[in-house]
Order: structure tokens, then C-alpha cells, then sequence
């Protein structure tokens, strides 16, 4: 490591808190898949910010799109609306195909909170006294949404909780079936658990529980803050799924880098709050969602859905075809997938790609995912795949 990554990472150290220790890279510049650490290196990113940097870096469309609105409007509060917020509401209304209504905020786990607050009242005003949630699953580290987080390491430090959220092992009918009750007020899940190491559900599961939801009149909510916006080949990974959940939280990809969340709310749930129940004073600011409309417009005119799909299932046939010890699979769908370990090497799999020149993640101890940009093209993808067999023999040995 030379004399501005070494700088950099002892700056970092000395200034921040120490909750993400200090990261073994400082980036310097992005352009396509590719980004450049402040020492020059070149590497292939193959996480895209943690499923973020949809479009890439410095994709010309957000780049364009971001300093033209920065030089015109950049902020307005819930104060006062802006034309770029109601576009971008009804396109994400459109793509989805059914009556509902938005609320703009900026991140993933501030959608969650969201969400958790529609449900609260939602609760309140039908005598519902408790949530259902899955183990492993990933909703965020706020309060709101640490509590309905399924994995103790991360919530056990931070209760109780102000609510009560009983646990369910996923992708588990029967046991979904025996936890919710007429007296349940909403079910969070994941489609496909993100932070578990990119774990689908069954077939049939998803659509089960929209039917125990309807039958306990329990609110479905679903978290595709990772799985939506094209990274699982469809818009939203939940019309693959065959269901319709009643609240639906975004963000990530949506904005391909600027901060941005969204909630949506079907038909009733569109208008559980009422006015002064929720807000956010950055939440839909101008500039993050001409970010998120050019995302929409590129993926939309560049036909990345179908493109996803394509080079993710290069990717996956790619991964399943080496013959190594220390791999036994992979999983996930379009762009989101992880590679499966025999030990828990996947921290040694990231360090040993990172020297090779490839940003991975070691999501789980036995599982590297792999959400790189939805630009990314077959030949970078083979790239990858031709040095996968030398790293892993690189972190098995280490």
C-alpha cells in the first residue's frame, strides 16, 4: 500500500468513529465499472457501493442530470414541492402498475422507519399489537427498523425495542402460518435476503404469504431496498415473485449513487398517514431525484433489464462451472448474487480479490456477494471469472 492510500486510511482512523473500522481501500474516481484508488490502482468493482451505483460511476446521464438540476434548484424542503418529485413519484407508480401513493426520504433504512410507522398506526387503529419478521433478515440500524432486523448480534446491544416483533425462520410457511394472527399488525420480509448472504425464497413462499397476510388482515411489507430497480432483471424483484406486497420500501439503486429512499403504499395503505404524521426535510430533494428519474430513463431506453439478466446468468454458470474446493455454488438472480464457500473464507476471498484487482464483499462468513453495476459488460464479467479460480486458491491458503 503506498505513502495516499496509507495517509488516507490512518486520517480516517484518527477522525471518525471507529463502527466500520477503517475500510482497506480509499477510491479516488469512478468511471463505469471500474474505479481507481487514490494510489492509481485500477480495480473492477463488483459491489457497486453495496448495490447502489446502478448506472455505474459517473455515468453520463446522472452526471448531466445531477448538475443541470444543482445549478437550477438543489433544495426545497416539505415546505414547498418541486416537479422532479411528482415525476418521479408517478414513474415509480407507473413501473409498478397498480394505485398506491409515495413518500420521498433518503435512505434505505429511513424508508424502513417508514414503513414501520405506517404499520404502528396501522396497529393502533385496528387493535394489532405486534409485527412478524424473519431471522436474518435486514431492515436497517435505526431504532424502528433495528427492531424488526432479525440478527441478534446488531439488535441484542441496542434494546429493548419499543414494539413487540416476533421472529420466523424464512422461506418457513408453516411457521409464518402459526405467528400471524388476526392480532398481528404487518409482516417485514426481504424477497431475497440481502444481508444473509443473498438467500432467494422458494417458489410458492411469497405468494403464501400474501395469502396469510390476507386471511389475518396483516399488512405485508416488503424491503426490496437491494432487490429492486433492476437488480434482479425486473424492476421490482417482487412482480418476478407473483405478489403484491401492501407497503413496498426503495432505495439503493434508485438514485445510482445519490441518496434517495421511497415508500410506496397500495391502495389503502397509500393513505394511512395523515397530514404532520411523517416527514423529512431533505427527503425528495430535487437534485437526488433528477438522479433517480435519469436512472430510470437509462435503464429503461438502454433495455438493462433483459442485459441484466443476461450477463447475470453468464455470471452465475460462470461461477458454478470452476471446479475448486473451497467453492460449492452460487445463488441470487440478475446482478445480485453471492458465491458459496466451503469454510469460512470469504473475508480471505475479498482481501485475495482486492489484490487481484476486483471489489467484492464478504457479506457472510461463507458467502462473497457480488452486486456490481448494471452496466457491467459480459467481457468484464469474464475478466473476473478467469481470475476466480487463482483467488480462491489464494484464500484457501491463506
Amino acid at each position: 500500500m503506498n505513502a495516499g492510500q496509507t495517509d488516507l486510511r490512518t486520517r480516517f482512523e484518527a477522525a471518525f468513529m471507529p463502527n466500520y473500522g477503517v475500510p482497506p481501500v480509499a477510491l479516488a474516481r469512478g468511471e463505469g465499472s471500474r474505479v481507481w484508488g487514490a494510489d492509481g490502482r485500477e480495480y473492477l468493482d463488483l459491489i457497486g457501493g453495496i448495490a447502489v451505483s446502478s448506472l455505474g460511476h459517473a455515468h453520463p446521464a446522472i452526471v448531466r442530470a445531477v448538475s443541470e438540476q444543482v445549478a437550477t434548484l438543489a433544495h426545497t424542503s416539505n415546505l414547498y414541492l418541486h416537479e422532479q418529485e411528482v415525476l418521479l413519484a408517478e414513474r415509480l407508480l407507473g413501473l409498478l402498475g397498480a394505485p398506491g401513493r409515495v413518500f420521498l426520504c433518503n435512505s434505505g433504512a429511513e424508508a424502513n422507519e417508514c414503513a414501520y410507522k405506517l404499520a404502528v398506526k396501522y396497529g393502533k387503529a385496528t387493535g394489532r399489537t405486534y409485527f412478524v419478521a424473519t431471522e436474518n433478515g435486514f431492515h436497517g440500524r435505526t431504532m424502528g427498523a433495528l427492531s424488526l432486523t432479525g440478527k441478534a448480534s446488531i439488535r441484542e446491544p441496542f434494546g429493548p425495542f419499543p414494539v413487540d416483533v416476533r421472529f420466523v425462520p424464512f422461506d418457513d410457511v408453516d411457521a409464518l402460518k402459526a405467528a400471524v394472527t388476526d392480532q398481528c399488525a404487518a409482516v417485514f420480509l426481504e424477497p431475497t435476503q440481502g444481508e444473509a448472504g443473498v438467500v432467494p425464497a422458494s417458489e410458492g413462499y411469497l405468494t403464501a404469504v400474501r395469502e396469510i397476510c390476507d386471511a389475518t388482515g396483516a399488512l405485508l411489507v416488503a424491503d426490496e431496498v437491494q432487490s429492486a430497480i433492476g437488480r434482479a432483471g425486473h424492476w421490482f424483484a417482487h412482480q418476478a415473485d407473483g405478489f403484491t406486497p401492501d407497503i413496498l420500501t426503495l432505495a439503493k439503486g434508485l438514485g445510482g449513487g445519490m441518496p434517495i429512499g421511497a415508500v410506496v403504499g397500495f391502495g389503502p395503505a397509500g393513505t394511512i398517514y395523515e397530514k404532520g404524521d411523517h416527514g423529512s426535510t431533505f427527503g425528495g430533494n430535487p437534485v437526488s431525484c433528477a438522479a433517480a428519474l435519469a436512472v430510470l430513463d437509462t435503464i429503461d431506453s438502454e433495455n438493462l433489464l433483459a442485459h441484466v439478466r443476461t450477463v447475470g446468468d453468464r455470471l452465475a454458470r460462470g461461477v458454478a462451472a470452476v471446479d475448486h474446493p473451497l467453492l460449492t455454488g452460487v445463488r441470487g438472480r440478475g446482478l445480485w448474487r453471492a458465491i458459496l464457500l466451503a469454510e469460512p473464507k470469504a473475508a480471505q476471498v475479498q482481501a485475495a480479490a482486492e489484490r487481484a484487482g476486483f471489489l467484492v464483499n464478504a457479506v457472510q462468513p461463507a458467502a462473497v456477494r457480488l452486486a456490481p453495476p448494471l452496466v457491467i459488460t459480459s467481457e468484464e464479467i469474464d475478466a473476473f471469472l478467469a481470475a476466480l479460480p487463482a483467488i480462491l486458491t489464494e484464500a484457501a491458503d491463506a
